[in-house]
């Protein structure tokens, strides 16, 4: 892989610690920006966590959208090149999980540094994709779990920054429409596929199509619902370190 020298700034919150032994890079799901790992601790002991902005949205606003996780692969593995250079994971939690894996892929494809693990969490495997309660939502549907989840976490009812993220949502819904590999792609990393034990949206069984992914796939329950992960529970937090 030749890096094309990407402004890794706009790709990461903060600039990487050089004394960072290793390093977790985050992925944000659909709707949402870098920020909705504000609550994550910066360090797991000497683990650096590195949450991902994407384009479209927070302080990227002003950039167009990504389009589709295949594109977005491409773009994220060239600004993280730099910072690879020590060893890592990925995570994803829902749709987040699918460019965590499209860029380990891509990764492995041209040569570049691969992830100790890939973490996929409440996630069905790419050849079962499309899978998205929000996918056949209506417009106000969507705004009311935009509304009940800020309320979950503790915070108020903007009805301008409901509009924003409702716009981003939209946008990151198509990616997640059109995207599907056809079949398994025997991947040279391993899988931790993370089911939480009170989701209701996504089953333990529906996350076994991850199997076909790798020689090396762990299945991980942990408690909690679906966005118990925002809160980073240290259960996640030492499977995360752990890996590396």
């Amino acid at each position: 892989m030749t890096p094309t020298h990407a402004d890794t700034s706009r790709w990461l919150l903060r600039k990487p610690s050089d004394d960072a032994v290793a390093r977790v890079f985050c992925f944000p799901y659909s709707g949402v920006g870098a920020s909705m790992f504000n609550r994550w601790p910066r360090m797991i002991g000497d683990v650096e966590v590195c949450p991902i902005q994407l384009p479209g949205r927070e302080n990227r606003m002003r950039e167009p959208h990504y389009g589709t996780y295949e594109r977005l692969a491409v773009d994220v593995a060239d600004a993280l090149i730099p910072h690879l250079d020590r060893p890592f994971v990925f995570f994803g939690h829902c749709a987040g999980s699918l460019p965590a894996f499209e860029t380990a892929v891509l990764l492995a494809r041209d040569g570049g540094p691969l992830p100790r693990q890939v973490f996929v969490s409440a996630q069905v495997a790419p050849h079962d994709c499309p899978r998205d309660r929000f996918l056949d939502m209506t417009e106000e549907q969507l705004r009311g779990e935009l509304e009940q989840l800020v309320i979950s976490q503790g915070g108020k009812i903007h009805a301008l920054m409901i509009d924003l993220t409702l716009a981003v949502l939209r946008e990151d819904l198509y990616a997640n429409r059109v995207y599907k590999r056809h079949e398994p792609v025997q991947a040279p990393f391993g899988l931790s596929v993370v089911h939480w034990s009170d989701d209701p949206e996504v089953t333990e069984a529906e996350l076994k199509g991850w199997e076909h992914y790798s020689d090396d796939v762990r299945f991980l329950v942990l408690n909690g619902g679906h966005y118990e992960f925002l809160s980073a529970p240290p259960s996640l937090l030492e499977h995360l370190a752990g890996a590396i």
